[in-house]
C-alpha cells in the first residue's frame, strides 16, 4: 500500500510512496549513464531520434451518442489536427449488451457510442481512409472485444479494404471485464483471459498492422493503483499474453512486436516521467530473460497515454486545462507514442465540441511551441529522474515476484489479490483527500464559491434510433443463418478453439453484438469477484 506524501514543501514521498531527498547531488545520487534511445532496454525511448524521427500520435478521444453521431465528432478532429482516430464506446457496447436490452436502455449512448451491429459499424467510421487512418477501438471487456473487432473487420471488408490494409489497436483486457469495470455478469477470469488470447491469435495470423491488446494500466490507475503497480500489472499481464501465446505454438518474436499498453499521466510530475521510463526498461529485461525475445521490436514497450480522468474536478473545471497539460508534457517527457489529452469538462459530462477542440489544441502548442519534441529524453542524467526512475524499477520487479507467488496474472485476479490492492490504494487517497493532506486545488483548498459556467454536454437521443435500427435489423436478417452461426460459436468456445473466426461469421450473417455476448455468458458468465 502507498505511503500517503505530506502535502508540504518538504513532502517526503511521491505518491507512490517512493522515498524524496530535498536535494540530489553525484555524491548520494551518482547517476549511471543510460543506454542510449532506441536501445535495449529502452530506458530513454523506442527510436532513437525519438519526436524527430516520428511525432507522437495525436489521438484523441470521442465517442457519444449514435455512430452518426461520433462519426461527425471524429471527422471534426481529424480536420482540426489529429492524426489517428480514437474511439470510446458507450457501456452497454463494452459490456456485450445491445442497447434494447432491458439492462442496457438507460445507458445507451452515454460515456460513448452505442453500436449494436455491423452495419453501425459502417456508419462509425463512415468517410474515414481505414487504410490511413490507424483507428483505436477502446473496448476493453473480452466478452465484447472480440465482436467488435470482428464488426470492425467486417465493415472495412464491405468498404474494400483488406485485413492487411489496417492499422490500429484494440484493448482487449480481461482485467477490464473481472476487476476494473464489472457488467451484470462478469465473465470468469480464464476465460476472459482465453477471449482475449485469441484476438491476440488471430490478428497475429490475419491482421499483421493491427495491435490486438493494449493492456490498460490507465485504467487500473483510475481504479486506485499508483505508479508502480500500475507499470507491474501491464507487465504482468504482457508476460501472461506471451506465455499463452508461446503454449499456443507461436514464439514470442512472431508475435511480441504487436502488444501495446495503455498508460495514465497523473499527478506526480516527476514520477509519472519515472514510470514511463522505469516500465520500458523492465519490460525489455522480462522479454529477453525471462520470455527468450531476440528481436529489439520484440523487447519494446509502445503505448498510448491519455491524461488522468480520475485527476480533473467537477469543481472550478476550467483548472482541468493547466492539469490535463502538465499531464501531458509528462507523457511527452516520458517518451509516449501516442497521445490523448482529456477535456476540462470531462468530470461533468462528455466532452462538448469546444473543450474536446482546447484539449486538441493543448497537444498543438506542446508539440509546435515548446520545443520539447527536439531532443530524444531530454531530462537522461538528471540526478531525480534517474533515482525515481531505478526506485519504481525496482518497486515492480518486487510486485512481479509477488504475483508470480501467487500462480501469476490470472490466478492473482481470480484470488481477489488485485482487487484488494487497488481498492486499498483508492480508499487512501480518497481519505487523503477527505482530511486535507492531500490537496487538490478548488475541492479542498482554494475553493471559490463562484457560480459554475460550464454548460454541460448533453448526448443526442440515442436509444430510439438504435431500437429502429435494431428492429430493421432482425426483422431483414435470415434467422436460420444467424442461429446456425452463433450455434457455431457456442460449439467453438465450448471446445477451446479460436472464437474469432467463427464471431467473424456471425457478424456477417447480421448477429448483434448482445447476441455474440450471451454466448459467451451462458458458457462462463456469473463470476462474482472475491471482494472480502
Amino acid at each position: 500500500m502507498s505511503v500517503r506524501p505530506q502535502d508540504t514543501q518538504t513532502a517526503a514521498t511521491t505518491d507512490a510512496g517512493i522515498p524524496v531527498d530535498a536535494v540530489y547531488t553525484p555524491e548520494r545520487h551518482p547517476v549511471r549513464t543510460p543506454e542510449p534511445p532506441g536501445e535495449p532496454p529502452f530506458t530513454r525511448g523506442v527510436r532513437p531520434l525519438m519526436y524527430r524521427e516520428r511525432p507522437w500520435a495525436v489521438r484523441q478521444l470521442a465517442g457519444f451518442g449514435t455512430p452518426e453521431d461520433t462519426n461527425r465528432r471524429l471527422r471534426l478532429l481529424l480536420e482540426h489536427g489529429a492524426t489517428a482516430v480514437n474511439t470510446v464506446f458507450d457501456f452497454p457496447t463494452n459490456r456485450g449488451y445491445d442497447s434494447d436490452a432491458p439492462l442496457a436502455r438507460a445507458d445507451a449512448g452515454q460515456g460513448g457510442v452505442a453500436v449494436d451491429s455491423v452495419e453501425d459499424m459502417v456508419a462509425l467510421y463512415a468517410g474515414i481512409p481505414l487504410d490511413e487512418v490507424s483507428v483505436s477501438i477502446v473496448v476493453s471487456h473480452p466478452v465484447a472485444a472480440g465482436v467488435v473487432l470482428a464488426m470492425y473487420l467486417v465493415a472495412a471488408e464491405r468498404r474494400g479494404y483488406r485485413p492487411e490494409d489496417l492499422a490500429g489497436t484494440l484493448q482487449n483486457d480481461f482485467m477490464m471485464e473481472t476487476v476494473v469495470l464489472t457488467a451484470p455478469s462478469v465473465l470468469e477470469p480464464a476465460f476472459a483471459f482465453r477471449l482475449s488470447t485469441d484476438v491476440v491469435e488471430y490478428c497475429l495470423q490475419h491482421v499483421p498492422r493491427w495491435n490486438a491488446i493494449s493492456y490498460t494500466g490507465y485504467n487500473y490507475r483510475e481504479a486506485g493503483a499508483d505508479a508502480v503497480q500500475e507499470a507491474a500489472l501491464v507487465v504482468a499481464h504482457a508476460v501472461a499474453t506471451a506465455e499463452e501465446m508461446v503454449r499456443r505454438g507461436h514464439p514470442v518474436d512472431t508475435f511480441a512486436s504487436r502488444l501495446t499498453a495503455f498508460f495514465s499521466a497523473d499527478n506526480d510530475f516527476f514520477e509519472e516521467i519515472a514510470k514511463y521510463r522505469a516500465a520500458r526498461r523492465v519490460y525489455a529485461r522480462v522479454f529477453a530473460e525471462r520470455l527468450g525475445a531476440r528481436e529489439p521490436r520484440s523487447r519494446m514497450l509502445r503505448y498510448h497515454v491519455q491524461t488522468a480522468g480520475s485527476a480533473l474536478t467537477a469543481q472550478q473545471p476550467l483548472n482541468n486545462v493547466t492539469r490535463s497539460a502538465y499531464h501531458a508534457l509528462a507523457a511527452v517527457l516520458g517518451g509516449a507514442q501516442s497521445l490523448h489529452v482529456s477535456a476540462y469538462d470531462e468530470a461533468l459530462s462528455i466532452p462538448s465540441e469546444s473543450a474536446a477542440l482546447t484539449a486538441l489544441h493543448t497537444q498543438h502548442i506542446l508539440r509546435h511551441e515548446t520545443g520539447v519534441d527536439r531532443t530524444a529524453d531530454p531530462l537522461a542524467g538528471s540526478h531525480y529522474v534517474e533515482s525515481l526512475t531505478d526506485a519504481v524499477e525496482q518497486r515492480v520487479y518486487e510486485l512481479l515476484a509477488r504475483i508470480d507467488a501467487l500462480g501469476g496474472l490470472v490466478a492473482a485476479v481470480e484470488q481477489g489479490w488485485v482487487h484488494k490492492h487497488l481498492l486499498a490504494n483508492a480508499y487512501e487517497r480518497q481519505l487523503a483527500i477527505d482530511d486535507g493532506t492531500r490537496t487538490v486545488v478548488g475541492v479542498n483548498r482554494f475553493r471559490s464559491d463562484e457560480p459554475l459556467h460550464i454548460d454541460p454536454f448533453r448526448v443526442p437521443a440515442t436509444l430510439e434510433p438504435q431500437e429502429d435500427k435494431l428492429r430493421r435489423l432482425r426483422a431483414g436478417r435470415d434467422g436460420a443463418r444467424v442461429r446456425a452461426a452463433l450455434d457455431a460459436l457456442r460449439d467453438t468456445a465450448a471446445s477451446g478453439r479460436n472464437t474469432m473466426p467463427p464471431l467473424l461469421e456471425a457478424v456477417r450473417a447480421g448477429a448483434t453484438l448482445g447476441e455474440c455476448s450471451e454466448v459467451f455468458r451462458d458458457l462462463h458468465g456469473g463470476w462474482r469477484q472475491p471482494l472480502i
